[in-house]
């Protein structure tokens, strides 16, 4: 594997973090090779190394193995024949761009949420690893990890316990990618940082110090795919979307052609579920899921168990561990590339209608706003040359 982007979120998942699961992450893994790193930030890409090169060492018994190589540019990973798989932690901007490449040069991808900052470039990731035949995981690991739980909540939604679906509270609102209109004043550019790779696809922009991983967001467009895709998965809406959105309570909101609503807030009676958490309500009950609890009202709905001849959902206890399962197998993960299309695709919807602030009907099948051109102008960006998706 190669790892681009090792920061924050991918040094956990290289070396081991709150969101990997598994210690000293994958380079503790004996199912797993490390062959490269890449960031923009040399201190970044050299600590990191090191890191990889020193558990190998240790492991291994052998004080000179140097198994791990330091990049600067990610092409330099994909162009290695060595590498089966990378896995993108990088800024959101960046997260399509790289995920086509990669799918391009035949590496499996796991890739860290939002799967892209607009609609269009989420359905090139997924195209181009259909047309490439790739694995693609995306990192919504609700799916996966805290003991099932979120899994168990929509098999009960999706049973019927709580009668039919009505609404769902999804306790964050839609989020887009907006680059500053106003800046400060340039700052020089430090000698270890590639800026303009770092910018790659974003317009231009001075260097103003601030390298932070959200520093492009507005709304919810970092954490907000965790919700949405829980939403989806307890909709049973995967393979489609919303048909209308519109502004509740100051809040992005939608409406599938089921009928059901889905508020981007808190459920205003429910005192759980701001940690990832989703609140499904239906004619009979209503259940509410986060990463630390599951609960419901009545309480009895949570405490019956799933018969043998109920639906059961996809079921994976460990994210990467799927990922791997499956860059084997070759068979779907349990996000791959076209669910976690329409998990974007909801969240970045919600983010078009919190900008507009006004009633939007939406064609789930042919992907594109009815009647309105100034809604589908936002579906998309320019990207600053060389990149494109």
């Amino acid at each position: 594997m190669g790892f681009i982007g090792v920061g924050g979120q991918g040094g956990g998942h290289l070396l081991g973090g709150a969101w990997t699961y598994l210690a000293g992450g994958y380079t503790a893994r004996k199912d797993v090779q490390v062959l490269a790193v890449c960031d923009v930030w040399r201190p970044r890409r050299e600590q990191a190394q090191q890191r990889v090169n020193k558990h190998y060492a240790e492991t291994l018994a052998q004080g000179s193995y140097k198994a791990c190589e330091a990049y600067r540019d990610f092409r330099q990973v994909l162009a290695r024949e060595d590498i089966d798989a990378v896995l993108i932690a990088t800024p959101a901007h960046w997260h399509a761009t790289m995920a086509v490449m990669a799918a391009q040069a035949g590496k499996d991808i796991y890739c860290e949420k939002p799967t892209a900052v607009t609609v269009r470039e989420s359905r090139a990731v997924m195209e181009a690893v259909q047309r490439y035949g790739r694995v693609y995981q995306a990192g919504t690991q609700q799916r996966s990890e805290y003991e099932g739980r979120f899994r168990l909540a929509c098999e009960l939604v999706r049973n019927g316990r709580i009668g039919r679906l009505q609404s769902i509270y999804a306790y964050r609102e839609g989020g887009a990618i907006a680059w500053p209109t106003r800046f400060g004043p340039a700052r020089p550019i430090p000698e270890d940082l590639d800026w303009d790779l770092y910018l790659g696809p974003a317009p231009w922009l001075p260097y103003d110090g601030n390298t932070g991983a959200h520093r492009f967001d507005i709304g919810e467009l970092n954490w907000g795919q965790h919700h949405y895709d829980i939403v989806q998965w307890g909709a049973a809406a995967d393979q489609t979307g919303p048909v209308e959105l519109f502004v509740d309570q100051g809040k992005s909101a939608y409406r599938y052609a089921s009928g059901v609503v889905v508020y981007g807030r808190p459920h205003p009676a429910e005192t759980v579920g701001m940690d990832g958490g989703v609140s499904f309500v239906g004619a009979e009950g209503r259940i509410t899921v986060d990463r630390g609890n599951l609960v419901s009202d009545p309480p009895d709905i949570v405490r019956e168990p799933i018969r043998p001849n109920d639906l059961h959902l996809y079921h994976s206890d460990s994210h990467s561990g799927n990922f791997l399962e499956c860059v084997r197998s070759r068979k779907q993960t349990i996000c791959h590339a076209a669910i976690a299309h329409r998990a974007a695709s909801a969240l970045l919807l919600s983010g078009i209608v919190r900008q507009l602030q006004r009633p939007l009907k939406w064609d789930p099948a042919r992907e594109q706003f009815i009647g309105d051109a100034e809604a589908d102008s936002l579906l998309s960006q320019a990207q600053r040359p060389p990149w494109r998706v």
